[in-house]
């Protein structure tokens, strides 16, 4: 048996892992890269294998760059089951579809831009002149309806007059949609047929609803070998969900290879037992300014776990109660997820709320923000209030629009509660954030640049590492030593360069046997 390591290998996104039995081939997650727009629509549209040729795929979860690519490889004559939990496979009857409607809008926003510049150019003649303000403005009405939407149908004209390379859609959400058909949602503990002689048992990850390890046994010749694949790992003491599994069955125990996250793994996070009350200090601060508070928050996992310690502050009286929009059609659809699957809540959750018949995730100052227009209403809103709004990186979505209207205010607070990957406009605004602070907000304020203009930092930025969804070093040796696995080797993958070989270290050091694989690179189990 051999594991090739195809994506999120020295890098954080684009999971992407092949198990070869010689019988089959299962593809552990099939996720998209983020980040740089050209440098990553150019990587997701190289899956590195024939889709027609594999049995099955594992899903750890149902973030997009563990699942994003899927209706590629459907798209690609794949024709066998995609594994996973229940609540990941419902989640992803959301996720996939917006996902789809992205890719879909990118295009034609670059298709937009392509016939913008020609039009440009042939506007500025031969001595390209820089054109008036007018003329720009002409060339936009023609491409455009209205201040928002693209005229569609006179950009395709365009394109084909001028012939211009037309960019597609990696995906469409009809796509999404028809691939969400290959999906089996699978109770935990329950081994699975994913081969010949091949089966999986999916364990809890901890990471977000209905994220899970995946335990694969490979039975032939009279001989055993088992890969556990992490998936990501969660926390310990989190609200919400179940610990990561440490007691796994016994006929599980033995693991050949484990291929293990790395994401923070030269990094510790706050203590769990810190964030509500670290929360209760950034809201009080904010609201002593007589600011609002701005969240760019991912709309799977962070933002209900927001809208639960937020709902617990406000039940004891710890904070005024400011109204809280959750600004993320997503994210509304995916707290939906949520309401409907509690068989995965932890104890506390259903001590803190459900026993006293409450939602964790629905109370009076909660309102989900559905339409263009309320949303365009909330950000010039100027009364005190919480924003939660998608992308959480920053880099598309409602979250761009709020910024632009609150982040010159230096009343107001920018809260980062999540990874913020390398060449996201969000890395960007807490590696300048934390700068300007560290430096007592003395001179001039930075310039963060989006929408083709440049905005003075002025707001307060804070970062609260509790709420990350990812296991620390420590927590993740925590994993390894506590559990009931007995390990051969560890592959270490789903981490910036830097981070998985100093957790390889760490681990060395704790007598675990680790290699950091490269892309491409195949280890035998």
């Amino acid at each position: 048996m051999h594991v090739t390591f195809y994506g999120a290998v020295r890098e954080v996104t684009g999971s992407m892992h092949l198990l070869d039995t010689g019988c089959d081939r299962v593809l552990l997650d099939c996720g998209l890269y983020q980040g740089r727009r050209h440098e990553a629509g150019e990587k997701n549209r190289v899956l590195h294998l024939d889709p027609s040729l594999l049995a099955n795929v594992i899903l750890s979860h149902a973030h997009i760059d563990h699942s994003g690519r899927i209706p590629l490889l459907c798209k690609r004559n794949f024709s066998g089951r995609v594994i996973c939990t229940r609540a990941t496979a419902d989640a992803c009857g959301y996720l996939l579809p917006d996902s789809g409607h992205i890719q879909e809008s990118d295009a034609e926003y670059l298709n937009y831009k392509t016939v913008r510049h020609t039009l440009s150019a042939i506007k500025s003649g031969p001595d390209r002149k820089k054109l008036s303000r007018r003329q720009s403005d002409d060339i936009k009405k023609v491409l455009k309806k209205g201040r928002h939407r693209l005229n569609n149908d006179a950009i395709n004209t365009l394109m084909r007059k001028y012939k211009l390379e037309r960019i597609k859609p990696l995906y469409t959400q009809e796509d999404a949609l028809q691939a969400l058909s290959y999906f089996d949602g699978a109770p935990y503990r329950n081994p699975l047929t994913v081969g010949r002689n091949l089966t999986c048992t999916l364990y809890e990850a901890g990471h977000i609803l209905g994220s899970s390890i995946s335990m694969i046994k490979y039975n032939a010749d009279g001989k055993s070998r088992t890969v556990c694949y992490t998936g990501d790992i969660g926390r310990f003491d989190k609200p919400i969900l179940r610990d990561p599994n440490l007691n796994f069955e016994e006929t599980d125990r033995d693991v050949d290879l484990l291929i293990m996250e790395s994401t923070y793994g030269d990094r510790e996070h706050d203590p769990v037992t810190d964030l509500r009350n670290k929360l209760k200090h950034v809201l009080l601060d904010a609201i002593e300014r007589g600011g609002s508070v701005l969240i760019p928050s991912f709309a799977y996992g962070r933002t209900q776990e927001l809208l639960y310690v937020i709902h617990e502050l406000y039940n004891n009286g710890e904070v005024p109660r400011l109204p809280v929009y959750v600004d993320s059609p997503l994210a509304t659809n995916i707290t939906k997820v949520f309401g409907e699957h509690p068989e995965v809540y932890d104890q506390e959750t259903h001590t803190t709320f459900l026993e006293k018949g409450q939602n964790p995730f629905s109370f009076a100052q909660a309102h989900f923000v559905a339409s263009v227009d309320e949303s365009i209403k909330l950000v010039k809103q100027k009364k005190p209030h919480i924003v939660i709004s998608a992308s959480g990186m920053c880099e598309a979505g409602r979250i761009l629009h709020h910024l632009r209207y609150k982040i010159h205010n230096p009343k107001n607070t920018i809260l980062i509660v999540g990874y913020m990957a390398m060449h996201t406009l969000g890395r960007r605004l807490l590696e300048l954030g934390e700068a300007y602070a560290a430096n007592n907000r003395k001179g001039a304020p930075p310039l963060l640049r989006f929408f083709n203009k440049e905005y003075p930092l002025k707001a307060h930025v804070v970062s609260l590492g509790g709420f990350s969804a990812h296991a620390d070093k420590h927590e993740m040796l925590r994993f390894l030593k506590k559990s009931n696995l007995r390990i051969k080797k560890i592959a270490l993958v789903h981490g910036e360069e830097k981070q998985s070989l100093a957790f390889s270290d760490f681990l060395e050091q704790n007598g675990f046997d680790t290699v950091v694989p490269k892309i491409g690179q195949t280890v035998e189990v």
